[in-house]
């Protein structure tokens, strides 16, 4: 007999959240309207998450700096400092997922927030289930590389140590977002490969966000801005357009 979809999904849940060095997943959920705040802490613990709670931006802030998260559930319209503000904050230090869950359902709303570095986007009013899918795809993102794939991967211009999860440029240390990460693994993966835009979008979003080629365009202006020596030119991550997008690790002219 088949396990219903609704038992598949907790039991996943459960699985992720005791699947961090044998830890339970601790959640960061920001939003200053409480109602929702203490429903959807209800509804993580539930599930066996420990979720700490902030009202605003500062308190949030102040939180992340003091306790170890693995996720972050995030509104953009708070008191004192925004949303933006705030992911901008824990990008400086923190590399976890970040999932903003916002009532601002524009595409410039949208853009901001990925392009400031959070991983997701959920527009209220939400289904819990939904966003509690949109957690587990996104701590699965933070799992460890494949280990049947290249260790170390050197460029001219950048070094990426898989197992280290660590990606230098010379002697500095260049963050990625989780996202970004796993969109740079994908492709490095498959170097000389296109992989297909819907591939992309399938492996890293889900297969409920296979359309959003736009969540692409922003994220690979990112990955470009921080790693090509001219973001404008790639010479490793290349577009195909329309198509998708493909690595390579090509000589330098002249060298």
């Amino acid at each position: 007999m088949s396990t219903p979809p609704g038992d598949r999904a907790r039991n996943a849940e459960h699985e992720i959240a005791a699947s961090t060095e044998d830890r339970v997943i601790r959640v960061l959920c920001v939003d200053d309207e409480r109602p929702l705040l203490y429903a959807l802490a209800a509804n993580l613990r539930a599930r066996g998450y420990e979720a700490d709670l902030a009202e605003t931006g500062e308190a949030a802030l102040q939180l992340a700096s003091t306790h170890h998260h693995d996720a972050v559930i995030l509104d953009l319209g708070l008191p004192g400092l925004s949303g933006i503000e705030v992911i901008e904050g824990l990008r400086g230090w923190l590399n976890v997922p970040i999932i903003v869950l916002s009532a601002r359902d524009s595409e410039d709303s949208k853009i901001a927030a990925l392009d400031a570095g959070a991983d997701d986007y959920v527009t209220k009013p939400f289904s819990m289930g939904e966003l509690l899918a949109r957690l587990r795809v996104a701590l699965r993102r933070t799992s460890p590389a494949d280990p049947n794939g290249p260790a170390v991967v050197v460029t001219d211009d950048f070094t990426i140590d898989f197992p280290a999860h660590r990606l230098t440029i010379g002697p500095e240390d260049i963050r990625l977002t989780p996202t970004e990460w796993q969109l740079v693994e994908v492709l490095i993966r498959h170097e000389g490969k296109l992989v297909t835009s819907r591939s992309l979008l399938e492996t890293v979003w889900g297969p409920g966000l296979v359309d959003q080629t736009n969540y692409l365009r922003v994220y690979m202006a990112g990955i470009r801005r921080k790693l090509e020596p001219v973001p404008s030119m790639p010479r490793y991550f290349i577009t195909e357009p329309g198509v998708g997008y493909r690595f390579e690790r090509r000589a330098r002219v002249g060298a």
